[in-house]
């Protein structure tokens, strides 16, 4: 009698034990997260989907426009876009969660920080720096600028997907620079380096969590400071007839999902707003495959091979 009852016992605690877990994968169709042109969204697009896979979900990446991506999350073409960065993203995720279609998943845990940059050598031509006035001079404007863009000085910005109002900005400003885009993410660090090793002239986007500020000793460019009026309001600021006659902002790195997404695989939903990775621990990954020439599957198999507890906490409604 004594052993029907534990068994009965046992049985029922089991039962209740599992409960507290959901039924995954809720259903089988592919978990869509994007992936961008920069080494840290790819690692962090890598890491959520990782931890899907390990929930049993099955997973697709699809490269997506930084910003156009929003339609497809609207309409559920894509799912999970992994960092949206209050840098250079943040109207264009408001717009989106204002159509009722996206979610908003949570902060990443990274703090973003996009703004022009000069290598330190660059102070020395251009006195004044870091303040933003110092470029108005014709001095300074020669000093960064290049045979093409004589005498004006030569801004590098990001790839044009990446948007950041760097043309706005020199327009309301009136600096005296051009703006030229760089192809991609790798392209711009490889003129920042090639650049730096010559102390030739160098004016760039350059942003953080990243290696390269690590790296390369420089300071970020004082504008005035970021406001949503300065975005908003032409009558803001400096410039009365012109947006964008301030800084970036700077802050939040956040994840963005198809909001009918959290209804059809609600457990996945809850795995992705628990990602949490800081500045420095993305910072090492970076290195690791930009600088020391790993692949990004090796360096994440290698992150959730030494950090069991964590992801599995990440992922702690399927029971892992």
């Amino acid at each position: 009698m004594f052993a029907k009852v534990t068994t009965a016992a046992a049985a029922a605690i089991v039962l209740l034990a599992g409960t507290a877990f959901a039924k995954v994968p809720e259903s089988e169709d592919p978990i869509i997260v994007t992936i961008q042109d920069w080494t840290g969204e790819y690692i962090t697009a890598h890491l959520i989907g990782g931890v899907l896979e390990r929930m049993g979900y099955n997973v697709k990446y699809q490269q997506a426009d930084y910003i156009a991506q929003f339609a497809g999350l609207e309409s559920g073409d894509l799912d999970i876009a992994p960092e949206m960065w209050e840098t250079t993203g943040k109207q264009a995720m408001d717009a989106s969660l204002k159509t009722g279609k996206t979610v908003d998943l949570g902060e990443t845990g990274m703090k973003a920080k996009e703004e022009w940059w000069y290598p330190i050598y660059m102070k020395k031509r251009c006195p004044g720096l870091p303040d933003w006035k110092a470029l108005l001079s014709e001095k300074c404007a020669k000093a960064f600028s290049t045979p093409e863009t004589y005498p004006k000085g030569r801004y590098l910005g990001g790839p044009v997907t990446w948007a950041g109002f760097d043309d706005e900005r020199v327009e309301a400003l009136g600096l005296p620079f051009e703006v030229v885009h760089a192809g991609t993410d790798a392209a711009l660090f490889a003129e920042l380096k090639s650049a730096y090793e010559r102390k030739a002239p160098f004016l760039g986007w350059i942003y953080a969590p990243h290696w390269a500020p690590i790296k390369y000793k420089g300071e970020w460019v004082k504008f005035p400071e970021y406001t949503d009026a300065c975005y908003n309001d032409p009558k803001w600021g400096i410039n009365p007839n012109m947006k964008y006659d301030c800084g970036k902002p700077h802050g939040w790195i956040k994840k963005v999902g198809w909001k009918a997404g959290e209804q059809k695989w609600p457990c996945a939903y809850k795995a992705v707003r628990a990602v949490h990775i800081e500045n420095p621990e993305m910072g090492a990954m970076i290195v690791k495959v930009d600088l020391d020439g790993k692949s990004v599957d090796d360096v994440v198999s290698a992150w959730f091979k030494n950090n069991e507890a964590t992801w599995k906490k990440w992922g702690a409604c399927a029971g892992l």
